[in-house]
């Protein structure tokens, strides 16, 4: 019986850490491509798509994180389809990022003063020409701090890929605490691994929200 954190257990953490950050990295991009477009759509003149992109963001924003991965996972295969449980997870995670995303974006999209995009009609600058020239860098700066709070958020919600078998940090804590039978002693190494990781992100998040309202 291991009744200490050793190397290898150390080492073991680290594997957990190096899939957390990987998937959380994967989902992130992914996301945000995807919340980049629902964004778009919900902002959109056609009305059929703000209500498809609408539907799409409730339908991810009402359900549990936990429910969404396990129907990723179990439910695909019911249709004959097996999935490795890496992609699982990242489809899964990547699905509910990009809702959440596009949802804050659209926000920060619909709090830029109605004026600026007016304005830039009046000039003739057409949809497109006036989302990315005038819209959107004025959202950007809107949207820094619930995107910082969401990618928090996300790599703690990293932790739920456990339920369908693969093995990040909070899993990787949970076979630790097996072994040495200190779960105390585990969850908090764990727990304070979680926050080095976290904290940067929202310390790296103020000085953008700073620099870009200073700007």
């Amino acid at each position: 019986m291991i009744t200490s954190l050793g190397p290898a257990q150390i080492l073991l953490i680290l594997q957990g850490v190096k899939w957390t950050l990987l998937l959380s990295a994967i989902a992130f991009v992914g996301g945000g491509l995807g919340g980049f477009l629902i964004a778009l759509c919900r902002a959109a003149a056609l009305r059929p798509l703000r209500i498809a992109a609408a539907v799409y963001i409730e339908a991810f924003r009402g359900t549990p994180l936990l429910m969404q991965l396990f129907l990723t996972y179990y439910g695909v295969a019911l249709l004959g389809v097996s999935l490795d449980p890496w992609v699982a997870v990242a489809i899964g995670l990547t699905l509910n990022a990009s809702a959440f995303l596009g949802e804050i974006w659209r926000g920060s999209i619909q709090a830029v003063p109605s004026g600026q995009s007016e304005a830039a009609a009046a000039l003739g600058l057409h949809y497109w020409p006036r989302m990315i020239k005038v819209v959107l860098p004025q959202a950007l700066k809107i949207s820094v701090p619930a995107t910082v709070g969401f990618l928090v958020q996300l790599i703690k919600g990293t932790s739920l890929a456990a339920i369908i078998g693969f093995t990040e940090l909070s899993r990787t804590g949970q076979l630790l605490a097996n072994i040495t039978y200190r779960p105390l002693m585990v969850y908090s190494v764990i727990g304070a691994v979680y926050f080095l990781i976290c904290w940067p992100v929202s310390w790296f998040g103020k000085r953008m929200e700073g620099r870009l309202a200073t700007a």
